[in-house]
């Protein structure tokens, strides 16, 4: 639990979506015991869930996948793309490698599963209050693996096929977008190729630090020079520019 903080600082306001009510009054009651975390509102559904968002206005929604009227991907692709400042924390049962990747694709800036620790459940939420993205490490896999699967489908398939819901062309994939790849990331350098190589990992900025011997602090600058070189938003996206880049490994 966060030490004693001064009552008029701001707290991070949450939204907790999930069908099952033990569940979402017991996360609910766990998040209010913390000073700097509020409870604004409790959803049974995705429908409950966008229509809340919308009126509330929370830092973060705490989402399930898996609920009736409207499911959890659905309901954070709507609430990502109408509120830009809400950041979703998926919180699920649900490990498939499929629903990570459109989970991802959504929109969540984090992918917790049920069995994580209280601990880092709530460093998660103040990671994702932050702006920063966050994946579990067995999550973190399986979202590298099934991008590299897509960017193999993506070189062999022929111009004009679709793959997953992409259409192939001559100008996403061959020689003209190895070198746009290639040109990427001759510009990181050694320190920043190595980061964004534990950035794919799923490794947080303290996880780096410790990793490559630097202050958390530096390692943030780091990973907000490398976001400026790959004209990427999230972490998550870092760690997809960082899968194609080795995907000729």
């Amino acid at each position: 639990m966060t030490a004693g903080l001064p009552d008029d600082l701001p707290r991070i306001r949450v939204l907790v979506a999930d069908d099952q009510a033990l569940i979402r009054r017991g996360m609910s009651l766990m998040l209010s015991v913390e000073p700097d975390m509020e409870v604004v509102g409790q959803a049974a559904d995705g429908v409950e869930a966008v229509e809340m968002a919308e009126r509330l206005r929370p830092d973060v929604v705490m989402m399930d996948l898996h609920m009736p009227r409207k499911g959890g991907v659905a309901a954070t692709r709507e609430i990502t793309r109408s509120l830009p400042h809400t950041h979703v924390l998926v919180l699920t049962t649900l490990d498939a490698e499929e629903t990570v990747f459109e989970a991802v694709r959504a929109g969540a800036h984090a992918y917790l599963l049920k069995d994580a620790s209280e601990e880092e459940l709530l460093e998660t939420v103040r990671a994702v209050h932050r702006g920063e993205s966050r994946l579990t490490p067995q999550i973190a896999r399986k979202v590298m693996d099934q991008f590299r699967r897509l960017a193999s489908s993506a070189e062999t398939a022929p111009t004009g096929t679709t793959v997953n819901g992409t259409t192939s062309s001559s100008k996403s994939s061959g020689p003209a977008q190895a070198a746009v790849t290639d040109s990427v990331a001759e510009t990181l350098s050694d320190k920043e190729e190595k980061i964004l190589s534990l950035i794919a990992e799923g490794k947080s900025n303290k996880q780096i630090a410790a990793a490559v011997f630097l202050a958390e602090g530096t390692v943030k600058n780091y990973v907000s020079r490398i976001m400026d070189k790959l004209h990427a938003n999230t972490r998550t996206e870092l760690a997809v520019m960082s899968v194609r880049q080795r995907r000729g490994d």
